[in-house]
C-alpha cells in the first residue's frame, strides 16, 4: 500500500515541504518521523511505513530541501539554501513537521528516525529539541569528524573559492560515493554499496530523484552536522535516559563497516546515556531498510519501539 496520503506543508523557513503520511487503521500508539538520506527522498520509505502501520504506528516523512518534491525560493535542486544557512533551515523544517504532527495527532509520542545524512539531521534536531520526542533512532550515520572530516572541509573551502557554493562538488563524490563503490568486490553497479539486494539497487539507479551529486554548499552543511554531533558538549541538554537506537552495517563503507556507529555508541555511553541500544548487523551494507535481512532489522526496530512505549507509559517513580 505505501503512504496513504501526501500533502504540502509550509515551513517558517519559506520551504513548501512534500510530506508523506501513513496511518494505521486504528488510533496510532506512536509516530515515527523519518528523515531520509543524501540524494534520495522520503517516498522510498513506503515499505517501512507499511510495516509500522501494521503495528499501529503512524509514519510521517518529508523530502528535505533540495531533494524530492520539496521546494523553496532559496533551495533549488541539490542545494539546501543559497543564503548560506542550509543546515539550520533543514533542522527548522523538521520542527515544522513536528508541529504538524502535534496538531494532527496531539499527545501521541513521536520517535525521530534518520538514515545516513538523515541520521545527522535527526541527531542535530535532538540536540536542539530533545524535549519534543519520546526517542531517537539514528541509523547508518557517521559522526567521526577527525582528520578526514577536517580534510573534507578544507577541500570544500577550496572548491567554494574556486568554483562557488552552489555547483556540484567535484571532489566529495570521489571521496564518498565513488570510494565506497570501490570497496564492494565484484560489484554489478556503482551503487552496490547500498544493498546486497540487486532489485533495490536497480530501483535506486533508475530513480531520477536519487544518486545525484550534491553541491559544495550542501556538503558544507552536511559536515556542519557531523562536527556538531562530534562535540560531546552539544549533548549536555539531553536527558540521559532518552531512548536511542543506533544501527549500522558490518559491510557499510559509509560508516567504516559500522565502526563509526559503534564509536558514537561508545561516546554516548561514556556521557552517561543509559537507555541506548546499538546494533551492527552482520554482512549488512548501507541501506538497512533495503537490505536482504530487512525483515529482521525492522522486527528488531519494532521490539525496540515496544520497549520505548512501555517506558513512556510507565508511571514516574
Amino acid at each position: 500500500m505505501g503512504f496513504d496520503s501526501q500533502r504540502e506543508i509550509n515551513s517558517p523557513t519559506g520551504a513548501v515541504l512534500r510530506l508523506y503520511e501513513r496511518r494505521p487503521a486504528g488510533a496510532p500508539r506512536a509516530v515515527v518521523q523519518i528523515n531520509h538520506g543524501l540524494a534520495e527522498h522520503a517516498a522510498r520509505y513506503a515499505r517501512f511505513a507499511d510495516f509500522l502501520a501494521e503495528r499501529d504506528i503512524a509514519t510521517f516523512a518529508h523530502d528535505h530541501r533540495g531533494h524530492g518534491h520539496t521546494t523553496a525560493p532559496d533551495a533549488p535542486a541539490r542545494i539546501f539554501s543559497t543564503a548560506g544557512d542550509g543546515a539550520d533551515k533543514v533542522v527548522a523544517d523538521i520542527t515544522a513537521v513536528h508541529d504538524h504532527i502535534a496538531e494532527t495527532l496531539p499527545g501521541v509520542p513521536v520517535i525521530v528516525f534518520g538514515h545516513s545524512m538523515g541520521g545527522l539531521v535527526a541527531m542535530n534536531f535532538v540536540l536542539a529539541h530533545s524535549n519534543r520526542i519520546a526517542a531517537a533512532a539514528i541509523w547508518n550515520a557517521n559522526f567521526t569528524a577527525g582528520l578526514l572530516g577536517k580534510a573534507a572541509r578544507a577541500v570544500l573551502a577550496w572548491e567554494k573559492f574556486r568554483l562557488g557554493s552552489d555547483v556540484p562538488s567535484r571532489m566529495l563524490p570521489r571521496l564518498t560515493f565513488q570510494a565506497w563503490a570501490k570497496q564492494i568486490p565484484d560489484r554489478r553497479t556503482d551503487f552496490d554499496w547500498l544493498s546486497r539486494d540487486p532489485e533495490e539497487v536497480d530501483k535506486y539507479v533508475a530513480d531520477p530523484l536519487c544518486g545525484w551529486d550534491a553541491s559544495v554548499s550542501m556538503w558544507r552543511d552536511l559536515f556542519d552536522w557531523v562536527f556538531a554531533g562530534a562535540d560531546d558538549a552539544n549533548f549536555s541538554a539531553i536527558r540521559r535516559d532518552l531512548p536511542f537506537s543506533l544501527v549500522g552495517g558490518e559491510k557499510d563503507p559509509a560508516t567504516d563497516g559500522g565502526k563509526a556507529v559503534a564509536a558514537l555508541a561508545a561516546r554516548m555511553k561514556a556521557m552517561g546515556f543509559s537507555n541506548l541500544q546499538s546494533t551492527i548487523f552482520a554482512e549488512t551494507r548501507h541501506e538497512s531498510l533495503n537490505e536482504i535481512n530487512r525483515d529482521r532489522i525492522m522486527s528488531d526496530f519494532a521490539s525496540w519501539v515496544d520497549g520505548v512505549l512501555a517506558g513512556h507509559d510507565a508511571p514516574s517513580a
